[in-house]
């Protein structure tokens, strides 16, 4: 069996190999440089990878060169990249990679020495609907954005600006519209993001904040009415094939909670109404398991490839010990890869069995850094949908719903699959709060229609 492994890594990494490191990271640069999130997920890919090689080849410019792009990447695609941005800043402390644009005053400390601080991030911005929409990272809290209007008698000119207190990972630019004489959006001070819209003539502006994203809708004379055409939405596909892993069952129970919820009856129950959902949207949907029984995990992801699935969504929740309980929360969507953070392994240690406790560390790490590689695009996509339509279902209906992020983990549960596959964690059966609205059937019900909205957001946009 480890002969098998190491045979097929031999043939993964001479492929890896087909061009050069030079090549690679101009090509990941190039992927930079687009505004296509598909991009972005081509430059994170490819920085992985040669950071692979700088450590297989002892590298030390490689390996650097290969962090920064990993970390620019990985915050543009909200993916949690704290380790490697640690190991960035050992390698070299006093370099930032998120400069303001702004220059600072003789009185204030020399730019290379500012750090951008925001906890918020710029993800992407642009036209919906005829409204500006910039969307972040994360929640906007209330008085995280500023605006107000300046006029310009000589010149006669308004000014409509916004102060976000957020950061962005692109150069300031300009966003054109008919009819509006300049929009800019640019790192007005370290931690503040201004957008301002300039007009020669008076104009309508207003604004309002849906969870993670700022939607601006500005109105002028001079832009051309046209007539409402109603367009039909995106067309999705619904001839798919989706597999619904419930996590745990039968002899094993999974994380005991508060008042000893066991995990594997909550994430059984999220499942039977996420299929309900699904198949009442015209998707064919299997379940690994329809009772409570015990599935081998190699068995789970074989059950899938034998369904010809397209996707595969595997169903958990998380757990702290007693000292933490009341303290930790919030939901996680994880795509497969050999994370090295300390939080990742934590959680997959928990849902992973010993089924291949004959291969050593390095090897485990390396197998899981080549297998599903050609997956590992579209699943990180898949976990960012899904983490998306989760929060935008529940955040109408129930407050202080923590989103704990897309992040990459070593889950074995996932191993194996044909098909873009990620692991949710709907969120701490340890936590008093969190735990009692896993057990109510309304909660669930609202998290997992958020769930069918993420998969279709999925379909719709991964061709």
């Amino acid at each position: 069996m480890i002969l098998r492994y190491l045979f097929l890594l031999f043939i993964i990494i001479g492929s890896l190999y087909a061009l050069s490191n030079e090549e690679i990271l101009k090509r990941a640069d190039n992927y930079m440089q687009s505004g296509s999130q598909s991009d972005q997920f081509r430059a994170y890919d490819d920085y992985k990878n040669l950071y692979l090689r700088a450590m297989v080849e002892d590298d030390s410019e490689l390996k650097l060169n290969s962090l920064r792009g990993i970390v620019k990447s990985g915050n543009k695609l909200h993916i949690d990249v704290s380790r490697y941005s640690k190991e960035l800043d050992k390698i070299s402390p006093k370099k930032s990679y998120n400069k303001p644009t702004s220059v600072p005053n003789k009185k204030s400390k020399r730019a290379k020495d500012i750090h951008i601080k925001s906890s918020h991030k710029l993800t992407s911005i642009g036209w919906k609907d005829g409204r500006l929409v910039l969307d972040f990272d994360k929640k906007l809290r209330e008085n995280q954005v500023n605006y107000f209007t300046l006029y310009d008698s000589k010149k006669r000119i308004y000014k409509y600006v916004f102060d976000i207190h957020a950061s962005m990972l692109t150069k300031s630019q300009n966003i054109t519209k008919d009819g509006i004489d300049r929009i800019k959006l640019a790192q007005y001070k370290p931690d503040t993001l201004r957008l301002v819209i300039q007009n020669s003539s008076k104009i309508k502006v207003n604004f309002k904040k849906e969870y993670s994203g700022l939607v601006i809708n500005i109105k002028s004379d001079k832009i051309k009415s046209i007539a409402k055409k109603i367009l039909p939405p995106k067309r999705v596909d619904r001839s798919k094939t989706i597999v619904i892993d419930a996590g745990h069952g039968g002899r094993d129970p999974g994380a005991v909670g508060y008042k000893k919820y066991r995990e594997k009856i909550v994430v059984f129950k999220i499942a039977k109404e996420l299929k309900k959902i699904l198949i009442s949207r015209g998707y064919k949907v299997y379940m690994t398991r329809d009772r409570d029984k015990h599935v081998k995990l190699s068995r789970r992801t074989k059950f899938a490839n034998e369904k010809n699935a397209d996707i595969f969504i595997s169903i958990h929740a998380n757990a702290v010990g007693k000292k933490n309980a009341n303290k930790v929360n919030g939901i996680e969507s994880y795509f497969l890869s050999p994370s090295r953070s300390s939080r990742a392994k934590k959680v997959a240690a928990k849902e992973n069995s010993a089924d291949m406790s004959d291969m050593n560390m390095y090897g485990k790490d390396s197998y899981l850094n080549l297998l599903n590689h050609h997956n590992i695009l579209a699943s990180n996509k898949l976990a960012i949908d899904l983490q998306r339509g989760m929060l935008g279902s529940l955040n109408k209906k129930y407050k202080n719903v923590k989103d704990g992020g897309v992040r990459e983990g070593p889950f074995w549960v996932l191993v194996g699959a044909q098909m873009p596959s990620v692991l949710v964690e709907v969120g701490f059966i340890t936590h008093p709060m969190e735990a009692k609205r896993l057990v109510d059937s309304k909660y669930r019900k609202t998290m997992a229609k958020g769930m069918a909205d993420g998969i279709e957001r999925y379909f719709a946009n991964c061709n």
